[in-house]
Protein backbone atom coordinates (compact mmCIF):
# COMPACT_ATOMS: atom_id res chain seq x y z
CA UNK A 1 0.00 0.00 0.00
CA UNK A 2 1.08 3.53 -0.72
CA UNK A 3 -0.15 6.73 0.87
CA UNK A 4 -1.39 9.38 -1.56
CA UNK A 5 0.03 12.84 -0.82
CA UNK A 6 -1.37 15.99 -2.43
CA UNK A 7 0.38 19.35 -2.16
CA UNK A 8 -2.52 21.82 -2.46
CA UNK A 9 -0.03 24.71 -2.58
CA UNK A 10 1.35 23.34 -5.87
CA UNK A 11 -2.02 22.27 -7.30
CA UNK A 12 -3.10 24.22 -10.39
CA UNK A 13 -6.67 22.89 -10.37
CA UNK A 14 -6.43 21.23 -13.80
CA UNK A 15 -8.55 18.28 -12.64
CA UNK A 16 -6.48 15.57 -14.33
CA UNK A 17 -6.42 13.57 -11.09
CA UNK A 18 -10.20 13.62 -10.71
CA UNK A 19 -10.66 12.63 -14.35
CA UNK A 20 -8.07 9.84 -14.19
CA UNK A 21 -8.91 8.33 -10.78
CA UNK A 22 -12.32 9.70 -9.68
CA UNK A 23 -12.67 7.21 -6.84
CA UNK A 24 -9.51 8.64 -5.22
CA UNK A 25 -9.60 12.33 -6.18
CA UNK A 26 -12.03 15.22 -6.49
CA UNK A 27 -11.77 19.00 -6.71
CA UNK A 28 -12.77 21.46 -4.02
CA UNK A 29 -15.95 23.33 -4.96
CA UNK A 30 -14.56 26.62 -3.63
CA UNK A 31 -11.09 26.81 -5.16
CA UNK A 32 -10.93 23.85 -7.57
CA UNK A 33 -7.88 22.36 -5.87
CA UNK A 34 -7.32 18.65 -5.40
CA UNK A 35 -9.10 16.70 -2.68
CA UNK A 36 -7.89 13.21 -1.79
CA UNK A 37 -10.95 11.03 -1.18
CA UNK A 38 -9.09 7.78 -0.42
CA UNK A 39 -5.64 8.18 1.11
CA UNK A 40 -4.35 4.66 0.39
CA UNK A 41 -3.57 3.14 -3.01
CA UNK A 42 -2.91 -0.55 -3.60
CA UNK A 43 -0.04 -1.84 -5.71
CA UNK A 44 -2.40 -2.68 -8.57
CA UNK A 45 -4.05 0.74 -8.50
CA UNK A 46 -2.78 1.88 -11.89
CA UNK A 47 -5.28 4.77 -12.13
CA UNK A 48 -3.73 6.44 -9.09
CA UNK A 49 -0.20 5.99 -10.46
CA UNK A 50 -1.39 7.45 -13.78
CA UNK A 51 -2.96 10.44 -11.99
CA UNK A 52 0.34 11.12 -10.18
CA UNK A 53 2.25 10.98 -13.49
CA UNK A 54 -0.28 13.15 -15.36
CA UNK A 55 -0.49 15.96 -12.79
CA UNK A 56 0.86 18.99 -14.68
CA UNK A 57 1.78 20.80 -11.46
CA UNK A 58 3.54 17.82 -9.85
CA UNK A 59 1.29 18.20 -6.83
CA UNK A 60 0.72 14.46 -6.28
CA UNK A 61 3.00 11.76 -4.96
CA UNK A 62 2.90 8.26 -3.52
CA UNK A 63 4.81 7.55 -0.30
Amino acid sequence: MARIVADRDRCAGSGMCALTAPEHFDQDDEDGLVLVLVEEAGEGDTEVADAVQLCPAGALSLK
